[in-house]
């Protein structure tokens, strides 16, 4: 059994510090005992995790580790200089689960010797200054930080750091946090600005390391990881990188007014920013977080929470440019999104933070991943036409084993690992539910402890059933998020006297133990259409039901494809539970047709006004959009013209 340490037992991937000036705090140990979020991680713990390993054994990661400490022979393995990362990724999706196991009581012996092993290599194959990096201590590259545009030096000791700060809560024990704080101290004698007397001026053009060194600062107590977290944010955005917005070069993040260039790098940095004004109070980096999520969910952001529009550099397009078939929506950019919106949740106090965290957990997110754990997908397209001649590698339509650059499958582990640490906040006067699922949170009320169950088979049925198993003798308030999407709700059990604030139901009053409220949050089938400046949808809806945004499968339709199908906006929508469909869904039903088309002629292009021949009646069958690609491959839709 892995040893739990008093100090940091049930915290998670934030903790803030004693001085933070945030609306909310995140609560210690959490547990999802149940339901819809408890299935996946226990895909997570039981196939995800334990494979991973032996594919990073065969993609060469580890090789590369044991290469520079000396323990075998040969040449660096993988194209890219942040393989490292993969590795450090696993370790922090194993170390949350090592966590989650041990309070369970589950044996956790096979997954800590694996973590114990991988430590002890990384740990050999740190310099003794502290440096760590394959891919330049093998010879590739022209050395240390010659290369801050493309080296990810940086970017890989943030994941380091940030695998060590998860151990060491998880584990109690300092191994790995002493690797990563090694590497840290030796960072903080190279980087620093002019004048300082330190080598280099300069950043890492994939931010990471930031938001690493504010929660390393979090954990040690060591002013100097924070101070050294505003360096690296403040230098941005000052043309070492030749001011591109790819590299978050174009504009200081203080002055910038929208989110632009590559999306996890651009959201990863936003990420410190929070944690930055979490801790110092700063205003500037609080309203620049504050307008530039703003600026993304409002222009930037795909109905299923994705974030991305083009391939090529993997970057936000213009406001509204929100793509189908080429949206790319990387499965790394959503988990940015979550880790993103979660501090500013706690920063600012407010549910719609939370809201888009919902949706984009439900859809972006967990599309990346296979329904058994086995597959991923690297981007998440909104539509895949008939026809579509798929090339694999990284950004194929179909699911993948693994990838030639594997950050996407490790970044789902950790979080979904984590993932418990998300769903409820306190702010000393209660508890905040942020996300409705099956387990047991704790808050704060005036100084003492208070715990709730939460009860629900959220999302597929919207009643949700919290009741106080714990509670001061002084009234405190229960606050539960309405979601966004939400118009009708009714409330029972105990509340009587509750109000809606800013997406939050606010129930005050003094509690008992034993007492229940229940929230039903109406799921009705919706159709929902976008703002008419995104081009690509104009004319067209969308399925949603709760918080699950819905798909058109060529496998539920038979004798076709998808790109002439047609629905009709003003039918009725129909729920069915299938319970032996992908694992167990509610699918949703409509009315539509399929266009009668002429076959294709030398020109695809017709007089404005031009009649079609009538289509032939097409029953619609809608599966959630994050159960896509689990069965044939074939053509898939989210946005469905309505002419």
């Amino acid at each position: 059994m892995s040893r739990m340490s008093s100090s940091t037992a049930g915290v998670g991937p934030v903790r803030l510090g004693p001085q933070a000036r945030a609306a909310l705090r995140p609560t210690e140990a959490p547990a999802v005992t149940g339901g819809f979020w408890y299935d996946r991680r226990v895909i997570n713990a039981q196939v995800c995790i334990p494979q991973g390993p032996r594919l990073l054994e065969s993609a060469g990661n580890l090789h590369n580790l044991r290469l520079v400490a000396g323990e075998t022979e040969g040449a660096f393995r993988g194209d890219y200089p942040f393989q490292d990362t993969d590795v450090y990724k696993w370790l922090e999706a194993a170390s949350w689960q090592l966590a989650q196991d041990a309070v369970a009581g589950r044996d956790t012996g096979a997954l800590n010797a694996e973590v114990d092993r991988i430590t002890a290599l990384v740990a050999a194959a740190q310099q003794e200054d502290g440096y760590l990096n394959t891919w330049c201590q093998s010879g590739r590259g022209d050395g240390r930080y010659s290369d801050l545009r493309w080296g990810h030096e940086l970017y890989n000791a943030g994941h380091l750091i940030q695998a060590a700060i998860a151990h060491h809560r998880a584990t109690g024990r300092t191994e790995l946090l002493d690797v990563a704080r090694r590497f840290a101290d030796h960072i903080g004698t190279v980087f620093g600005p002019a004048g300082s007397g330190r080598p280099i001026d300069g950043f890492d053009a994939h931010p990471e390391v930031e938001t690493a060194l504010a929660e390393l600062y979090r954990e040690t107590g060591d002013r100097h990881y924070l101070d050294l977290a505003r360096y690296f944010v403040d230098r941005h955005g000052h043309g070492l990188h030749g001011h591109e917005a790819y590299c978050q070069d174009r504009v200081p993040l203080r002055e910038a007014e929208t989110v632009e260039g590559h999306a996890v790098r651009q959201l990863y940095l936003l990420a410190a920013a929070a944690d930055l004004a979490i801790e110092t109070g700063d205003e500037s980096l609080a309203a620049a977080g504050v307008r530039l999520w703003h600026a993304m969910a409002a222009t930037k952001t795909h109905l299923t929470g994705g974030v991305g529009a083009h391939h090529e550099e993997e970057d936000f397009g213009d406001p509204y440019e929100l793509p189908t078939e080429r949206a790319y929506c990387e499965t790394c950019a959503a988990v940015a999104s979550i880790q993103f919106g979660w501090r500013m949740a706690l920063l600012t106090g407010q549910a719609r933070y939370s809201d888009l965290i919902e949706r984009t957990l439900f859809n972006g997110f967990l599309a990346g991943m296979s329904l058994d754990g086995e597959s991923w997908l690297y981007v998440n397209p909104l539509q895949v036409r008939d026809g579509h001649v798929d090339e694999g590698g990284d950004k194929s339509s179909r699911r993948t084993r693994w990838f030639r650059c594997a950050c996407c499958p490790p970044n789902v582990m950790r979080l979904l690992a984590g993932l418990e640490h998300y769903f409820a906040s306190t702010d000393g006067r209660g508890l905040q539910i942020h996300q409705y699922a099956s387990g047991v949170f704790h808050g704060e009320a005036d100084g003492a402890p208070l715990n709730v169950s939460v009860n629900t088979d959220y999302p597929w049925r919207g009643r949700t059933a919290v009741t106080v198993e714990r509670t001061p003798g002084t009234p405190w308030t229960l606050s539960l998020r309405i979601p966004q999407w939400c118009t009708e709700y009714a409330l029972g059990g105990v509340a009587t006297d509750a109000e809606v604030q800013d997406g939050w139901l606010r129930i005050h009053r003094s509690w008992t133990t034993g007492d229940e409220v229940v929230l039903d949050l109406d799921l009705a089938p919706r159709l929902v259409s976008a703002d008419s400046r995104v081009d690509a949808v104009r004319g067209c809806v969308a399925i949603e039901r709760g918080p699950l945004v819905y798909c058109l499968e060529q496998a539920d339709h038979p004798g076709g494809g998808l790109d002439d199908v047609v629905i009709d906006a003003a039918g009725p929508l129909t729920v069915k539970e299938r319970p032996d469909l992908l694992g167990g869904v509610v699918t949703i039903g409509g009315t539509g047709y399929r266009r009668s088309l002429p076959e294709p002629g030398w020109w695809p292009y017709v007089p404005a006004g031009s009649s079609q021949a009538p289509g032939t009646p097409l029953e619609l069958v809608a599966v959630p959009y994050h159960a896509w690609a689990n069965r044939a491959v074939g053509s898939m839709r989210v946005w469905l013209p309505t002419s």
